[in-house]
């Protein structure tokens, strides 16, 4: 068993790597590096909560029509239904995490 699941993804600039961490019946955790301006666009989870978990560097969260940079670490919760995204304005590389529950079904 793999207690560690913290993937290494290397973006590039503009692009967004991902890599499931945790999938179960009734969760998900991907993980998400945004290169220097990458962004994951805002969409909406109708049936399941998501979180976002900023694990390195800043992402601006865009939730509706608001919009907050969030240093690591950082954790931001997005209700259901609610547009939400990130983007990496900085020149570093940002990780974040979504954990997507229950799973939609």
């Amino acid at each position: 068993m793999a207690l560690d699941r913290y993937p290494d993804l290397e973006p590039d600039d503009g692009e967004v790597l991902t890599a499931e961490v945790a999938v179960s019946d009734d969760v998900l955790v991907k993980a998400f590096a945004l290169g220097p301006g990458g962004e994951v666009q805002p969409h909406e989870h109708d049936d399941a909560s998501n979180v976002f978990h900023v694990l390195e560097g800043t992402v601006t969260v865009v939730q509706g029509e608001e919009e907050e940079s969030v240093t690591a670490p950082g954790v931001v919760f997005n209700e259901r239904g609610v547009a939400h995204g990130a983007r990496n304005e900085s020149d570093d590389v940002a990780v974040l995490t979504a954990s997507l529950c229950p799973l939609p079904s």
